[in-house]
């Protein structure tokens, strides 16, 4: 499995997500999936590892899993061909937006 065939799966991405706030232990991640059972975040997490998205290391019995920002870089340097084409978007939704702003509206707002 590829990086790209990993966060394809939105409970992984949600895992990533959890970790971008800071190191988490798997009983908070488990927690904060709690759809899922906890065979399931650890298979999960299982394969975010092997792809080089999180890292984990011990801390007693305690397993404390970490984003690890160089397994990034594969998707980073995928979506930077297309930043390119986020600022005409940005000044088309802002011209978009003050086309459709009613200073009237703006007086009324509590």
């Amino acid at each position: 499995m590829d990086v790209f065939e990993a966060i394809a799966e939105p409970h992984r991405r949600a895992l990533l997500d959890r970790l971008a706030e800071g190191e988490r232990t798997a009983g908070d991640l488990v927690a904060s999936l709690p759809a899922l059972t906890q065979p399931a975040v650890s298979r999960h997490l299982r394969i975010l590892r092997e792809v080089g998205l999180v890292e984990v290391r011990p801390d007693g019995q305690r397993r404390i899993y970490a984003l690890r920002a160089d397994g990034l870089v594969e998707i980073d340097n995928w979506i930077s061909r297309y930043r390119r084409y986020w600022p005409r978007h940005l000044d088309a939704l802002e011209r978009h937006l003050a086309g459709t702003h009613r200073p009237d509206e703006e007086e009324n707002t509590p």
